[in-house]
């Protein structure tokens, strides 16, 4: 289920926006979170013509044309809501969509979600204390989160404690089927770093 408010003039807008496309006949948007679950996170709409909808995209057909959803995005998209506000100069869209950077994790939940919730809400709070963060770079075949570190940690003399002492034990903790972490941080560049 798609639980996503795109408002009656953001409908009006976005059919207005789509009748503009050439060859038009068919065409609908795509709504997307690109790097979903981080602090880099980022809404989008863009056009979709037929034939670029992905497996699994959930459709919406709203006022004149389909809305297409992205299956991978949706934890990230509840709550969100589109608007049109017109005014003097045109009007703007305005997307909100506040789970973005950290949508509500569940044990059903992909494992990439799940670290990222755990780096995000219990890891880098006590890095930034240092300047520094932490993020998810990608999950092995087997099992292994590599992670890169950031700000204040890239070069920090007590990084390789902070890793297995700190961060692995609480991912371990929280994630079980995690077998490991693993750092791929240069940090022979100490020029930001804390210690």
């Amino acid at each position: 289920m798609v639980n996503v408010d795109i408002t009656e003039s953001a409908q009006t807008y976005l059919k207005e926006l789509l009748d503009k496309q050439k060859d038009n006949e068919g065409i609908g948007i795509r709504m997307f979170v690109a790097n979903p679950g981080t602090p880099n996170a980022e809404t989008c709409i863009a056009y979709c013509r037929p034939g670029e909808q992905k497996e699994g995209d959930v459709v919406v057909p709203l006022n004149g044309f389909n809305a297409y959803f992205e299956e991978r995005s949706l934890p990230f998209l509840e709550d969100a809501k589109v608007d049109y506000s017109p005014d003097r100069m045109g009007g703007q869209l305005t997307i909100r969509a506040p789970n973005s950077k950290m949508p509500r994790v569940t044990d059903d939940s992909p494992l990439e979600d799940r670290i990222n919730y755990v780096l995000y809400n219990d890891v880098n709070p006590s890095l930034a204390s240092h300047g520094g963060n932490v993020s998810l770079v990608e999950v092995t075949e087997d099992m292994i989160a590599v992670l890169k570190f950031g700000g204040g940690c890239q070069g920090c003399g007590s990084v390789a404690i902070t890793l297995k002492q700190g961060i692995e034990v609480q991912l371990l903790d929280k994630l079980p089927e995690l077998k490991g972490i693993r750092d791929v941080t240069d940090h022979t560049d100490r020029s930001n770093a804390y210690m």
